[in-house]
């Protein structure tokens, strides 16, 4: 075959992820000297990149497989479907391929019925319904064959399409196509990511399963997802793919960044209308109701694509998209966010929860961040495994680290990275996680959160809501709001977890309160608390201490005035630790006391126990009987502890 004729878009702007604007798909008996090459010339002539078979003999039965990639590269096929369209299987494989690539590709079809009743085709009468009886005689049996081109030609003959009747317009018709064609390449395409791995499966299952393009239906589709695992990137690639197919679009990144600012609503109302619309003049907003009262009345007419991205509270989808009958027949309404409860109240018809990168995703993503290809250089495979193991499944974390690490190449550096990562997130990693905790609505919840994410990670929930009930949190509200912001997840033995990152973040938190581990909320690293209890600079701000000390950890020198000053220490576990000395006096704000090896014989005389609920201790000496007397729920009862 000889090599294909390709026009180049010189002027255009538009940066497209397609090879070719438009496939041609025509038979040259019938259009290659008319109607086929008057409109190849007039997409050329627009800049239009346009594939065309320029082999006038096609040799044997089986289509070209220099052709299929064609195809596939394609944003657009044309198929001109004349009277002897379908006696080629040339043609009909063509049309099968093109079909194909319609579901799984996304690509626009425009049929052209030249000088043929749309009828015919669908019904497989005239000389549609002649060419497929001669093909079944030559076909010997092989019925799957013929039955996929039957259906091809139905499916296509139901086409949204144009119909050039004999005697008609010839270059009028094709001049109305062409400029159809423009403005769909001409469409704007947004920069998704520089290495877009993984994303093509992603598109096609939120595509296939939730957005179903080309109903009349108006549907709204939430992505869910944590921070960082590429809901951006995913509403844009699918932006890029269908906008063209609306009357208009509109994509609204960070709307929450935006919201959060003085008259930032109003703001966010009049950019989806100058984007819709293009006048932005006419359509200025001065207040949110004529905002509401502007896009009801000037969107309900109009099949739009919206894509709000970032979203974070119910009053920004009130606003600028507040309910179905907002839209015309057929529009999508794409929103990114954390919070599977606001989808769930805004009334969204189905939800995408995201799950990341598999395995070998992730490895290639990190790979073309950090050596600029798709594997690792020779030796640095090892480290490659351990920052996966690291960055788990969330894109944001593989590309940061990647790039942070690129160029790098002495082992030593990788090995200091790899350990400063896990002693300190890296702050961009932080910043986007952090993001999340910073806007939950209480304080309640940042608490139960940051509980969680020093003490209870792999513990059965409902041991841990009776943790936190005892420190007189909220867990039964709190907790579910942390699962539907994507914070927290339940396995199936009913025990919390949190991804890695997540639980550094909010360490990470508490690491900031203050360089002095004594003043800070919550201790759980083996370094911090030997500090605090050794040297006996807990202060106020201490509420919980936590931590499971290695076997063979070196003995606690534990002052005798080591939780004098903690106040408002509400939780003290400490495993496998080993303590000399014996504290002079406990906080009577402990609510929960969880302490192996305890070097206590007795309690302090002045520790009432009365905010306790939750008591495990056992004494360091072997074979002997201790009597602790404490006072729980205002009664007075022994506890007798046997070694």
């Amino acid at each position: 075959m000889a090599l294909s004729t390709i026009s180049s878009s010189s002027s255009s702007s538009v940066t497209s992820p397609w090879l070719y604007d438009v496939f041609l798909s025509f038979r040259g008996e019938d259009t290659r000297y008319t109607f086929t090459a008057h409109l190849y010339h007039a997409l050329i002539q627009k800049g239009i990149r346009t594939f065309i078979d320029d082999d006038e003999v096609k040799r044997g039965d089986e289509i070209s497989t220099n052709l299929l990639p064609a195809i596939e590269d394609s944003r657009i096929s044309i198929i001109v479907l004349s009277k002897k369209y379908a006696s080629s299987t040339w043609c009909l494989d063509e049309l099968v391929k093109i079909l194909e690539c319609k579901k799984s590709k996304q690509q626009i079809v425009l049929p052209v019925f030249y000088h043929v009743d749309p009828s015919d085709i669908r019904h497989q009468r005239g000389s549609f319904g002649e060419a497929l009886a001669k093909h079944a005689e030559k076909l010997n049996g092989d019925s799957v064959k013929l039955q996929l081109w039957k259906a091809a030609l139905q499916e296509v003959a139901n086409l949204s399409g144009y119909h050039l009747i004999r005697n008609g317009n010839e270059p009028k018709f094709i001049d109305g196509m062409v400029q159809e064609v423009s403005r769909i390449v001409n469409h704007s395409y947004l920069h998704v990511a520089k290495y877009p791995v993984g994303l093509d499966s992603q598109v096609r299952d939120i595509m296939n399963l939730h957005v179903s393009v080309g109903t009349n239906d108006v549907r709204m589709v939430g992505i869910l997802g944590v921070g960082g695992i590429g809901k951006t990137t995913l509403a844009k690639s699918i932006y890029n793919s269908i906008a063209f197919g609306f009357e208009a679009s509109c994509l609204l990144e960070n709307v929450s960044d935006t919201a959060n600012q003085v008259h930032g609503l109003v703001q966010l109302q009049g950019t989806l209308l100058s984007n819709i619309f293009g006048d932005y003049k006419s359509l200025k907003v001065n207040s949110i109701d004529m905002g509401i009262t502007t896009i009801k009345h000037r969107l309900r007419s109009k099949r739009v694509l919206l894509t709000l991205d970032g979203v974070d509270h119910l009053n920004q989808l009130e606003t600028l998209a507040g309910g179905h009958d907002w839209f015309g027949e057929g529009s999508r309404i794409i929103i990114t966010t954390r919070d599977e409860h606001l989808l769930t109240t805004h009334g969204v018809d189905s939800t995408y929860k995201m799950t990341g990168l598999n395995d070998n995703d992730a490895f290639e993503l990190f790979c073309w961040h950090a050596f600029k290809r798709n594997k690792p250089v020779d030796g640095y495979g090892e480290f490659v495994k351990q920052i996966i193991n690291y960055a788990g499944s969330l894109p944001l974390v593989l590309t940061v680290l990647g790039s942070d690490l690129c160029g790098r190449r002495e082992k030593s550096e990788w090995e200091s990275a790899l350990d400063q990562y896990r002693k300190i997130p890296h702050q961009d990693i932080q910043k986007i996680l952090q993001t999340s905790y910073d806007r939950l609505s209480t304080a309640d919840e940042k608490n139960v959160f940051l509980d969680i994410a020093f003490f209870f990670i792999g513990q059965r929930l409902v041991d841990v809501i009776q943790i936190l009930e005892s420190s007189d949190f909220c867990p039964n509200f709190s907790i579910p709001r942390l699962k539907e912001k994507c914070l927290i997840s339940e396995d199936l033995d009913g025990r919390l977890q949190m991804h890695d990152l997540l639980r550094d973040m909010g360490r990470e938190v508490v690491r900031k309160e203050s360089p002095n581990p004594g003043k800070r909320s919550r201790l759980v690293f083996h370094k911090d608390v030997r500090k605090v209890l050794e040297e006996d600079i807990g202060t106020d701000r201490v509420q919980v201490i936590g931590a499971d000390f290695p076997d063979g950890a070196d003995i606690i020198r534990l002052s005798p005035k080591a939780f004098k000053k903690m106040k408002s220490l509400r939780l003290f576990r400490c495993r496998n630790a080993h303590f000399s000395g014996e504290p002079n006096c406990l906080p009577n704000s402990i609510h929960v006391l969880d302490w192996p090896n305890c070097p206590l014989q007795s309690m302090p005389s002045k520790f009432r126990g009365d905010k306790l609920s939750i008591f495990y201790a056992y004494p360091v000496v072997p074979s002997r009987r201790y009597a602790w007397t404490l006072r729980i729920s205002r009664l007075w009862i022994s506890v007798v502890v046997n070694s």
